[in-house]
């Protein structure tokens, strides 16, 4: 099964766009200075946000079908810009850290759950042959459910 995924951008003034979403949805975005004036986020924001929203959808989606709460979730991603070897400007790496709400330690199926999710989620698995993507998962203590391979 395949599905088409739609962007229109109109531009608004200097590097600031709206974008229209399939669904009626719409998201301003801008660059940062010197480009932009930093009104709306930015294509690396995007990008870094779209891994941290399928990895955390990912992660929700596999622990209710294993029934174990994790909920409420939380994330935290992080991504280095830099230049490459040829001086062009690049997202370098991605890192999450996924924390969970409730606590997961000593739950049946929770080994097989970490195990796989991360294998589910659309954007990180297409982003990551192109990006390194650093993922740690967190119980609710704090404790290190899942370290970065």
């Amino acid at each position: 099964m395949s599905a088409n995924v739609r962007v229109t951008l109109a531009q608004l003034e200097n590097y600031r766009f709206d974008n229209h979403f399939d669904g009626g949805h719409t998201l301003m975005t801008d660059e940062p200075p010197p480009l932009g004036s930093d009104t709306g986020p930015s294509p690396s924001q995007l990008l870094v946000g779209a891994v941290a929203n399928c990895l955390s959808a990912s992660l929700l989606f596999a622990a209710r079908k294993y029934r174990i709460n994790l909920e409420p979730l939380r994330c935290e991603a992080s991504a280095e810009v830099g230049r490459n070897d040829r001086n062009r400007m690049r997202v370098l790496s991605i890192s999450v850290t996924l924390h969970c709400g409730s606590q997961a330690a000593g739950q049946p199926q929770l080994s097989r759950l970490l195990d796989s999710f991360e294998d589910f989620c659309t954007v990180t698995q297409s982003v990551a042959a192109a990006i390194p993507v650093s993922l740690t998962v967190l119980d609710a203590d704090g404790s290190v459910l899942k370290a970065p391979a």
